[in-house]
């Protein structure tokens, strides 16, 4: 009976230690979560996750003390409406009050479809009506972020014109950019971070593997923007 008693003990403390290593790693690791469409989710990187994964590696690496666990909720043809449904789901709305900070990078497939599907022949009019309603989406999506988290920032990312001699879409996304970081200024856990300079003068071919979609390079160019904006601390 003693024997057993003596290694019920030790199983205990094994078990008390394991748990207070577990416990004090978690502090050690800062949780991100992301929210978007296919840029976030990494369309056109064959190498990885996009700009999330630029930013894993550069945070992650083996000089840095402190570790950042990504969770990437992009999915490809999202829009804002999808992010609202994403955070009324059981399984992300539990999760929300863990992270340390949110990035929000979506309003491409709302500018698109509002405009018909497709960026052939810009409709002033339904790209107007459609940004109204996309900003009151991102209202909804970062008022249930705060609302559900007291503690985290929230990174709100820019769009950027994918068709830089089109004049008329530019226009369009200086709007929904100037709308974005209006809304961001308002908050006062959130930042807005600008994309649409970016691309400004390059060749598309290098930093894009399709009409709409960067590449590694091109990712690099977003993951480095967040970094220079924010201090992942």
């Amino acid at each position: 009976m003693k024997k057993l008693a003596g290694i019920l003990i030790i199983v205990l403390v094994i078990c008390f230690a394991a748990y207070e290593f577990q416990a004090s790693e978690s502090e050690d690791v800062q949780r991100v979560m992301a929210f978007g469409d296919s840029l976030t989710y990494g369309k056109g990187d064959k190498d990885g996750e996009g700009y999330i994964d630029g930013l894993e590696d550069e945070l992650n690496n083996p000089q840095s003390e402190q570790k950042v666990s990504f969770w990437n909720y992009g999915i490809k043809g999202q829009e804002t409406d999808g992010v609202i449904k994403q955070l009324d789901d059981y399984r992300i709305k539990t999760k929300l009050d863990e992270a340390d900070t949110f990035i929000v990078f979506i309003g491409t497939n709302d500018l698109i479809n509002s405009n018909g599907g497709n960026l052939e022949k810009i409709s002033d009019r339904k790209i107007n009506e459609g940004k109204r309603e996309y900003i009151n989406h991102l209202k909804k999506i970062t008022s249930t972020l705060i609302e559900a988290n007291g503690k985290a920032d929230i990174l709100v990312v820019g769009l950027y014109n994918p068709i830089k001699d089109n004049q008329k879409l530019e226009k369009h996304i200086r709007d929904y950019n100037e709308s974005i970081k209006g809304l961001a200024d308002k908050g006062e856990r959130m930042l807005f971070i600008p994309t649409n300079d970016l691309f400004e003068d390059e060749k598309k071919t290098k930093y894009f593997s399709d009409k709409l979609h960067p590449n590694e390079k091109g990712y690099q160019l977003i993951a480095n923007r967040v970094l220079e904006s924010y201090d992942f601390k």
